[in-house]
């Protein structure tokens, strides 16, 4: 069954596991959105260099990324402003900066670039449904921030909750963009944290998975480039 709506709000999260900002608009390219999660933290685990996410550092949720009036759509891949919980900012190529995160995350971390954007799921971003969102809400009996989910396109759409859990395979049209829907989103430990005091809520995680198979959101690629923008028409073929 076809769907169709609009575009609610659109997402940028410039640094892997940190808080991002809303944007009225931004471009595509085929690796997904431009400057989406193209900078993230390392430390070492094990002798071995990992990438640091709010999984083993919850802390990162509370620093804030921003690359500001740049929508991706002229120039190359810009530098982001970091927020840190106590107001102060750095520029990604500050000097302090590393030794900042250190101190907030209590472990030594490496700072790395990849303007290709360096998601779980390569070369892809996540869309949500209004519908869905509501849903879980009223099964849980309580208000869930958007931003837990860490979408990039948030949608409203004529089709129930969940029935994003059936469109693997089928294509969708955002304006002037077009994406081949992949696969549902499993979903980690991430969205159980408060994105302002990252206070756990572990019952998120147990209800999604005993209720829905662990799933919210649907992961999209995006055909080639284009720009879209907040108000953008949706359809579902």
């Amino acid at each position: 069954m076809s769907a169709a709506g609009t575009v609610r709000s659109l997402h940028r999260w410039p640094v892997k596991s940190m808080g991002g900002e809303p944007v009225d608009s931004f471009a595509l390219t085929r690796d997904g959105v431009a400057g989406d999660r193209a900078h993230v933290l390392y430390d070492v685990h094990r002798g071995a260099p990992r990438q640091l996410t709010a999984r083993q550092a919850p802390r990162l949720l509370a620093w804030r990324a921003g690359y500001g009036a740049w929508d991706g759509t002229h120039g190359a891949l810009r530098s982001p402003e970091l927020t840190a919980p106590d107001g102060r900012t750095f520029a990604w190529e500050d000097p302090e900066l590393p030794g900042a995160l250190a101190e907030e995350l209590g472990r030594t971390v490496e700072l790395r670039t990849n303007p290709r954007g360096q998601p779980d799921l390569p070369a892809s971003l996540l869309i949500t449904t209004q519908a869905t969102h509501d849903a879980v809400e009223a099964e849980l009996g309580r208000a869930l921030d958007l931003r837990r989910w860490r979408t990039n396109v948030h949608v409203r759409l004529d089709a129930e909750a969940f029935a994003e859990e059936g469109w693997e395979g089928r294509v969708l049209t955002v304006g002037e963009a077009t994406f081949d829907l992949l696969h549902p989103c499993v979903r980690c430990v991430i969205p159980t944290r408060d994105p302002d005091t990252q206070e756990k809520f572990a019952p998120l995680l147990r209800h999604l998975t005993r209720e829905h198979g662990g799933l919210f959101g649907m992961n999209a690629r995006a055909r080639g480039p284009a720009r879209i923008r907040v108000g953008d028409p949706v359809r579902i073929a």
